[in-house]
Order: C-alpha cells, then structure tokens, then sequence
C-alpha cells in the first residue's frame, strides 16, 4: 500500500465508523464510542479468525480487498426504480419482483454444495478449484479459485451462515443482513467499472455460502511505482475518472456504496478500476438517500456523518472520493488523528492542508470534494465535467446501461408505432 506516513493497517485498527456513535463536531466535546458497539467490533475480528475454518492451506500474502465485498438527465433515466418501499431489502425486493434489473445476464444461483478433492489433492466447491487466498472480508475470506468448465479464475468469497446469523450489527440486524443485501445489490447491477457478481451458492442443507466474483488481476490502486508523495497526476486522473462513472451509475440506480476508499477499489490488468465491496451499501427510493447508520472507514468519513444525524448517502460518496483522490496525489490522508476521537475531530474542525504551487485547477477540485458542507460539496456529476478530471482526455463516456437500453429501445419502438399509425391515416 503506497501510503506515505500513517499506514493504512493503523487505520485499520481504528474499525469501521459504523461502529460507533457521535456526540458532537465541537472541537472541546469528545466523541466518544458506544461499548456495546465497542463489543462488535471484536466480535467480526473475531469471525474472520473463525472463517479460516478447517480448509485454511498455506496462505500467500493479501493482494488486498475485495471487502465483504449520472448527470441530471440520467436520474430521469431510471424513473422505473422509484417504489413505494422504504428499507433496502424491500425496495431490492419489489425491484426483483417487478424485473427491474439492470444486466442482460443474471446471476446464476445454485443450490447445492459439493466439497472435494481434484486429482491433485486442490479443495473444490462444486466446479471451481481452490488456488489460494486472496484477502479477507469484515464477515468471511476471499479465495481464488479456477473453474474446471470454462478455464476462467474467480474470486469467490466464503461464509459461514450461522456465525453470520450470530454476529449483530443493528439491534434488529445480523451479518447475515448484511450479506444478502450486498448479493441483492450485485444481482441488480453490470457496469465496467463495478466488480461482477456470477454465481451465488448457497446450499440449504449446509452451512457454506459462496459469492463468485469477477477475479480481477491487477494491482491496487496504492502499489507499484510512482513518486515518493503519491501517484502519477496522469494515472490519478484516469483511476478517478473510472471511480466517477461507477458511482455515478450505482446512484443512477438509487444505490449509495458507503465505503468508498482505495481497498475497495480494484485495478486492472489494463488500468481501469472497479468498485469492489458493497457489504454496507444501501439502496433508497427516489432522492430519499437520507440514511443514518453511518458506515464505512474512520478516515473516509464525511464531516456530518460524525455528528450522530441522518446524512445524505450520495454526498458522503462524493466525500470519500475526494479523501482517496487526496490519498492518490498526496500519498497521505488529508484528516488523521492519533486516536479514532482525533480523526473525526479533523474531519469536522480542521481545514484541508495542499501544498503551495498545487495544479489549480487540481486544488480547486479537491477543496470542492471536501467542502465540509454537503450541500455546497461539488456532485459527482460537476466533478465528471471539472476541468482537471476532463484534461487532455476529454468528458468521461457516457456508459448507457442495460436498463436504460431496454427503455430506449422501447421508446423508439413506441415511436415507430405512432409513426406508422400516422402514415396509415394518411
């Protein structure tokens, strides 16, 4: 992880900021965690101890995270996702039921589960064949492995459904919540910019669940080459431009990610970046992205999702981007304290420090996307036309998804039949 001064593990450590509660943004007031919110946070330590289970092979050295895994015109684009529902889950629900999903090809869902050997002494789950261990989730690991049908590697995440199911989160909520959200979430959506979910296993006889994700071979955004502050302004610029037009997609489609940060952000093979983790990501209805359990990492966290009140999903996003652009030009974060109190202190007190000499048109974007007031924080959609981001390259493509497809071609079909109705008359 190329991150000059605090590392990234140290951040780690401070656990996720859904995990505690906020009194207030006033310097002299602490914050200060709730314990039994304190207690969970050990517990999912904890559970990715236990998840190793007994199939746990030498492991080789994490290549990071794949977690627990629209401009104004385009919000009107997918009007067919608004519904009466209120909670994630049932808004994912009516959406199901009423088939608006937005990828030509669904995920695949099996019900079986069957644990064995290749002819080489490799672990199986059904067609795939265990290589080895890629990293680990907040409720399970990622492992890599090969399916014995179409050659293809995938990272498949594992869990536990009864330590799942025991783990708490919410008073009314278990991991196991979490999980079938997240899956729920992935079922809806295809965007080249977003990790892909194939396959779902799970099997009611057995406690095993699986997730068959895309398996992208690249490095992280924060490793390899690049000067001793951070990355390229060229490479910064491309990986931010891919990070804009995911987001802008998932908030196209009503889905607010939660936890945007450089270890949930995969690279290719090529240099394009996927969004990976959607494990606290919410859906809302309408421009109702209000939430109030405040998910996420310490350091990502927007000022007013400190202050203990509900915040708007999408402008917490646009946040997060700003902090991982900062991390990807600066090589450090912009807020960090030596305690969890002090960090969020910074966040919500101090002022964003950039070097003297900084790109103006760099600094400019980056005082936009940590403005400490969401409602005067730059939109993802003004960021996708700042003239930094748009460079020598041009505007970010415009991707026209499967859902909005559908609609166009509808549109043109319902158009041709009133066209030739009026020629008929003629």
């Amino acid at each position: 992880m190329f991150i000059k001064g605090q590392s990234f593990a140290s951040v780690v450590e401070m656990g996720c900021c859904g995990c505690f509660g906020f009194s207030s943004s006033k310097r002299q007031n602490k914050i200060t965690p709730n314990s039994h919110i304190q207690d969970r946070v050990s517990q999912e330590l904890l559970l990715n101890d236990e998840v190793e289970d007994e199939e746990e092979q030498v492991e080789e050295e994490d290549n990071g995270s794949y977690g627990d895994y629209a401009s104004e015109s385009e919000k009107g684009d997918h009007e067919e996702f608004k519904n009466p529902s209120k909670r994630s889950e049932d808004i994912l629900l009516y959406r199901m039921q009423n088939g608006l999903i937005c990828r030509e090809v669904p995920v695949k869902e099996t019900r079986m589960v069957v644990r064995s050997e290749d002819a080489n002494g490799n672990k199986t789950v059904n067609e795939y064949v265990r290589e080895y261990k890629i990293g680990s989730g907040s409720y399970g690991k990622v492992v890599l492995y090969r399916s014995q049908v179409d050659g293809k590697h995938y990272a498949i995440k594992a869990f536990h459904k009864s330590q799942l199911l025991k783990l708490r989160v919410t008073p009314s909520e278990t991991a196991m919540t979490d999980v079938l959200r997240e899956v729920l979430i992935m079922k809806m959506l295809n965007h080249p910019n977003i990790v892909n979910l194939f396959e779902v296993i799970d099997d009611p006889n057995t406690d095993h669940f699986y997730m068959v994700l895309e398996y992208v071979e690249g490095k992280w955004v924060f490793e390899g080459a690049g000067p001793p502050g951070g990355l390229d302004q060229n490479v910064s610029r491309r990986y931010l431009r891919d990070i804009v037009s995911g987001l802008m997609y998932l908030h196209s489609h009503n889905v607010v990610h939660g936890d945007i940060k450089p270890d949930n952000l995969l690279v290719t093979a090529t240099g394009s970046v996927k969004i990976g983790d959607f494990s606290v990501s919410q859906v809302f209805e309408d421009e109702k992205d209000e939430l109030r359990r405040s998910p996420g990492t310490p350091v990502f966290t927007a000022p007013e999702c400190c202050l203990g009140l509900t915040y708007h999903g999408k402008a917490a996003d646009t946040w997060a981007v700003g902090v991982t652009l900062y991390c990807m030009i600066l090589g450090q974060y912009p807020f960090l304290g030596d305690t969890l109190q002090d960090t969020y202190d910074k966040i919500v007190n101090d002022h964003i420090w950039l070097p003297v000499g900084m790109n103006p048109q760099l600094k400019n974007l980056l005082e936009g996307l940590l403005c400490k007031d969401p409602t005067e924080r730059l939109s993802l959609e003004m960021v996708a036309v700042h003239p930094w981001v748009v460079g020598e390259i041009g505007l970010i493509p415009q991707f026209v998804c499967w859902c909005k497809r559908n609609k166009l071609k509808s549109e043109q079909i319902h158009d041709g039949s009133i066209t030739d109705a009026v020629t008929n008359t003629d």
